[in-house]
């Protein structure tokens, strides 16, 4: 399952990285993609349904950080509209505010990583990288 993950991921990013290269609306949707599939995985471990696994736990938070720290340069004025957008104008209005919210996401994706021992602390640092990942989409993505 863990390398299922991996590969996937890696797959995701590696031909999103080919195909969209020049489009930053593609690459931000698909960084959006990789954390949607690391997030279902993580739901599933702190809900029980899947067993705590020490190495899956680690790459839900690698791919956490990772997005967080090459979305800030996703969101050029060219790339406000097109290509089935869900950002929303505030971005562009906040960049400092936006910019902030990922790398406070980066830095939790961080101490996740570093706290997750167990599933309790799996837990604990899952739900406040999740939080966060909701309240920047609240203030920065419109609604569909």
């Amino acid at each position: 399952m863990i390398r299922t993950v991996v590969v996937a991921a890696g797959l995701i990013l590696g031909l999103s990285a080919v195909v969209a290269q020049s489009d930053p609306i593609a690459q931000r949707r698909d960084a959006m993609k990789a954390v949607g599939a690391a997030t279902r995985e993580g739901a599933a471990i702190a809900k029980g349904e899947a067993a705590f696994d020490s190495a899956k736990v680690q790459t839900i938070f690698k791919v956490y950080a990772d997005a967080a720290k090459r979305l800030p340069a996703l969101y050029p004025e060219t790339a406000k509209s097109g290509g089935e957008t869900t950002a929303g104008p505030k971005i562009w209005e906040d960049q400092g505010g936006f910019k902030t919210a990922l790398a406070k996401f980066e830095t939790e994706a961080v101490a996740g990583g570093a706290a997750a021992k167990d599933l309790d602390s799996f837990r604990s640092a899952f739900g406040a990288a999740t939080k966060n990942c909701g309240s920047c989409h609240e203030v920065y993505r419109i609604k569909k």
